[in-house]
């Protein structure tokens, strides 16, 4: 086991650290990744490895398929709690194909892994994110995937909290929205504190998201949903549907779920996050090509198209300010940054048009400057495209250290407890 003041993590599909990051960042001394995976399928070159190995000095560094590392490594590990940003996929289960109660999941699903190092390892805590698409989907089964995950919580003996985050409106410098999950072991102190509480006042006040990431304390619009979740979780896979909402708590099955609206925080603008325009290299300017391209990528549009069996249809798109406003937050960053692209920011500067620096995308999720350097630039684009804001984990590891100095015993109850 751990020692009594330190938090054992390993964090899963690690990236480039964000989750690391933020965590030291948060206190050092009581987090300790002692394993960190990152593996890249179908890639000769592991860049985000390679960039997470340089940065981080401790633990040890996993570059391999998480599906091949055995169940006795994270029993071995015993980490207190587990960490990762996971891809939204299909997380429809079926019956094993011997007709017993065993259930599988669909080949590569990365959620299972994560679902096999928690039954390894049994950690108190699980932090994890996502896309906030992940609430909705399936499109033709709302919310089934979330709700498969939320029953494997209920039947490993956890219970789980969610939030969708919007980083700029809690004081960041970009508008990136992702859902957290944290999920903690059932029996634990934090979980007899939280017992006590109403799952309204657990999503409004008291829990671990709103305790550190505050919203007015009525939902938005009256947006509130709760439910049971059945037992069977091939039932839940086969035709549950559910409206998750951007917060909630998930005890025993029993679901609550609302609409919060945040109490928002003065955001970074653009400007604050952009380098001295005389260290920008002149390949990071538009031609006027490119300006061109841009515009019409930008501009709004109406085209006709036509589908591979004949039909034709009408495609449009509304167009969107020609560059980014340097006075509000660098809108979401997506891994196809610095390309032809209408998702990629440009800015003016000094009246000329350029597109973000690697650099300041780093800066834009909150890393050190030069994290990235030693890939090449699209691939600097690309891990920060995948990236999460590394703020949002400190302000969660704060959290976390907080529950961990509430959950110890005073030194009169180790008295009381010795004598």
């Amino acid at each position: 086991m751990s020692d009594s003041n330190t938090l054992k993590v390993i964090e899963l599909f690690a990236g480039v650290g964000g989750f690391r990051r933020g965590l030291e960042k948060a206190n050092s001394s009581l987090f300790d990744v002692v394993w960190g995976n990152q593996w890249e399928p179908s890639r000769k070159a592991q860049d985000a490895f390679d960039c997470y190995a340089r940065n981080f000095h401790s633990g040890i560094h996993s570059n391999e398929d998480i599906a091949t590392v055995t169940n006795d490594t994270f029993q071995e590990l015993a980490p207190d709690m587990v960490v990762g940003g996971f891809p939204c996929q299909d997380y429809s289960v079926a019956r094993t194909l011997s007709g017993e109660q065993g259930i599988r999941g669909k080949k590569g699903v990365l959620f299972w892994e994560i679902k096999r190092v928690i039954e390894s390892a049994h950690p108190k805590y699980v932090l994890l994110e996502n896309v906030d698409r992940l609430l909705k989907s399936p499109s033709s089964q709302r919310g089934r995937d979330f709700a498969v995950m939320l029953a494997t919580f209920r039947d490993l003996d956890y219970s789980v909290e969610w939030r969708v985050i919007n980083a700029a409106e809690y004081g960041f410098a970009q508008r990136r929205r992702r859902v957290f999950i944290f999920a903690y072991k059932n029996g634990i102190p934090f979980e007899d504190t939280q017992r006590e509480l109403e799952d309204s006042n657990i999503v409004f006040e008291e829990g671990f998201f709103a305790k550190s990431f505050p919203v007015n304390k009525e939902p938005y619009k009256n947006r509130v949903d709760t439910d049971v979740l059945p037992e069977d979780i091939v039932d839940i896979s086969d035709s549950y549907s559910l409206n998750f909402h951007t917060a909630g708590i998930m005890r025993n099955g029993g679901i609550y779920t609302a609409h919060v609206d945040p109490v928002l925080e003065k955001p970074i603008p653009l400007k604050d996050i952009l380098i001295d325009e005389n260290q920008v290299e002149d390949k990071f300017y538009l031609s006027p090509e490119e300006e061109e391209k841009f515009r019409y990528l930008r501009g709004p549009k109406k085209i006709e198209r036509t589908t591979a069996d004949g039909h034709k249809y009408s495609f449009s798109e509304g167009g969107m300010s020609p560059m980014d406003e340097l006075d509000k937050p660098g809108r979401t960053m997506l891994t196809s940054e610095g390309s032809i692209n209408r998702s990629t920011h440009i800015v003016e500067v000094n009246g000329r048009k350029r597109f973000l620096t690697p650099l300041e995308c780093e800066r834009l999720n909150g890393f050190p400057d030069h994290w990235t350097a030693g890939m090449s630039n699209r691939m600097r684009y690309f891990c920060m495209g995948n990236a999460l804001v590394v703020g949002l984990i400190e302000i969660m590891g704060k959290r976390i250290e907080e529950i961990e100095k509430e959950s110890r015993p005073t030194d009169i109850q180790l008295e009381l407890t010795l004598s």
